[in-house]
């Protein structure tokens, strides 16, 4: 089988997007992947047809990298929640009329035992963390929203164990012993395990789906009786969305 001549840029960084860069490379197209760490770059095959770039992407970068490299199609396979860089890319393909398909990695079937809401804010405004002794699985990014909860409940957070992470943490008011730093995946063994030995009684996580461990979430839940609150993805107006790796290689075949 013969190298394509045409590029395909893939915004990585999660589980979803090693496995679509190998499935892509495979059928010799040649990927651009773009991440923001190096410890993702490391979860991705080293081989000819895959390019990794490290590094956060503002317009003019995105823009550079877009003519550099000669791309033929866009494929987003963000984070759920990382809308800042969609939302980017999607209005420089416009601009540019540049090929795009977004990889939305699936949804948990809906579970009466979870509370799910729109947004943190709904959270925030609303009396669910009152007297409760709560578990944030939510990264770090969001943490500084719930600086005015800290006197209101005992908050505890699981972070990855990375310096900035530790220090956004801080930084939200979360002392070092409110704190968990562990790189996922978490089994459900373990999940289990630190819900009782922190005698939590209500945990905070974002719809990210079964790669964002979310379902081993609602299991322990149901099997502890803790609440679930499920923040939901933000939206987002694609104009072509997928969850099948099969569209992803049939978009690469009619653009690349």
């Amino acid at each position: 089988m013969t190298e394509k001549s045409g590029k395909i840029w893939l915004i990585g960084g999660t589980g979803d997007s090693v496995n679509i860069a190998s499935a892509i490379a495979s059928h010799q197209f040649s990927c651009i992947v773009t991440v923001t760490t190096l410890t993702a770059q490391n979860l991705y095959p080293i081989i000819p047809q895959i390019t990794v770039k490290v590094g956060k992407l503002e317009a003019a970068e995105i823009k550079q990298l877009c003519y550099q490299e000669s791309i033929q199609g866009i494929i987003d396979a963000s984070h759920p929640f990382a809308v800042n860089i969609s939302q980017k890319v999607l209005e420089f393909s416009q601009q540019e009329s540049i090929p795009y398909l977004r990889y939305e990695r699936p949804s948990l079937n809906p579970n009466p035992n979870i509370i799910e809401l729109e947004s943190f804010e709904a959270l925030i405004k609303g009396n669910y963390l009152l007297n409760k002794r709560v578990l944030l699985t939510i990264g770090c990014q969001a943490l500084h929203l719930f600086k005015q909860w800290h006197d209101q409940a005992v908050l505890s957070a699981r972070i990855l164990p990375k310096i900035d992470s530790l220090d956004m943490a801080l930084k939200a008011g979360f002392s070092n012993d409110r704190l968990i730093a562990l790189r996922p995946p978490i089994t459900l063994e373990l999940e289990r395990a630190l819900w009782q030995q922190w005698d939590i009684n209500l945990v905070v996580t974002k719809a990210s789906g079964k790669q964002g461990g979310e379902d081993i979430k609602a299991r322990v839940a149901e099997e502890l009786g803790i609440p679930l609150i499920v923040i939901k993805r933000p939206k987002l107006n694609y104009p072509q969305q997928t969850e099948q790796l099969s569209d992803i290689i049939e978009f690469c075949y009619q653009y690349c």
